[in-house]
C-alpha cells in the first residue's frame, strides 16, 4: 500500500503471471453490516466497480453511502486469473486495486456514487494515487451495462471541465466494460473498520464535483 513497486506500465497477457483456476480464500461477509460479501444481493441492486488508489480507503468511502448494500475489494482490469495481494503488487498482473460497490439504484442513484468517486481521489495521476505509485493504483469506474457507461462518461467529461478551469491537467480515468473481479483476501476486507488507524491513502482534489448530489466523505 506505501508505493514500494513503481511498475507503471501494464503487462501483456502474454507477460502476466500465470496466476491459478480457482478463487483465493475469503471473508463470506461484510465486518461492517453482515451482508453477504458475494450475495445472493437484494432483487433490483445494482453493481458497478471503482478503482481510486489504495482499496483500504476506497471501500471504506462507499460502505458509509446511503442506499450501498455491500462493498467488497478486489482485483479487475488485469489479466492474471485469481491473482493474491502479492502478485497484484509485482505490477505483472495487469490488475487495478478496486473496490465492488452493490447497490439500490433507488437510494443509491449512480449520480451519487459517480460524485463519491471524483471527490474522493485526484484521477489526473495516471499510474498513481499520491504517494502510492504503481498500476494497481490506477482511477478507474468498471461498468456493467451502457447506462452506466454513459452516466459515466458524461460524468467524467464534466468533471473534466470543473478540474481544467482550475488548472488541473486532463483526467487519466479508464472507463472499461467489468471483466472479471476476484475478490481479495480476508484481511483487505473492511481493513479499515478492523484496523481503525490503518493506512487510508485517498486525497482528493478540492474540486466538488458538478454533477450528482456531492456525498463524498
Amino acid at each position: 500500500m506505501f508505493g514500494m513497486f513503481k511498475k507503471t506500465t501494464i503487462p501483456t497477457a502474454a507477460e502476466a503471471l500465470p496466476g491459478r483456476p480457482d478463487p483465493i480464500p475469503t471473508a463470506q461477509t461484510h465486518f461492517v453490516n453482515g451482508a453477504a460479501l458475494k450475495g445472493p444481493y437484494p432483487e433490483g441492486a445494482r453493481k458497478i466497480v471503482f478503482g481510486l488508489g489504495c482499496f483500504w480507503g476506497a471501500e471504506r468511502l462507499f460502505w458509509k453511502l446511503p442506499g450501498v448494500h455491500v462493498t467488497a475489494v478486489g482485483y479487475a482490469a488485469g489479466h492474471t486469473p485469481n491473482p493474491t495481494y502479492r502478485e497484484v503488487c509485482t505490477g505483472m498482473t495487469g490488475h487495478n486495486e478496486v473496490v465492488l460497490v452493490v447497490y439500490d439504484p433507488q437510494t443509491a442513484p449512480l449520480s451519487g456514487l459517480l460524485a463519491a468517486f471524483w471527490e474522493g481521489h485526484d484521477p489526473t495521476q495516471g499510474m498513481r494515487q499520491g504517494n502510492d505509485a504503481g498500476t494497481q493504483y490506477r482511477s478507474g469506474i468498471y461498468v456493467f451495462d451502457d447506462e452506466q457507461k454513459v452516466e459515466a462518461t458524461e460524468s467524467r467529461e464534466a468533471y473534466g471541465r470543473a478540474l481544467a478551469e482550475r488548472g488541473f491537467p486532463a483526467i487519466t480515468t479508464e472507463i472499461l466494460e467489468a471483466g472479471p473481479f476476484y475478490f481479495a483476501e480476508a484481511e483487505h476486507q473492511q481493513y479499515l473498520a478492523k484496523n481503525p488507524g490503518g493506512y487510508c491513502g485517498l486525497g482528493g482534489t478540492g474540486v466538488a464535483c458538478p454533477v450528482g448530489t456531492g456525498v463524498a466523505g
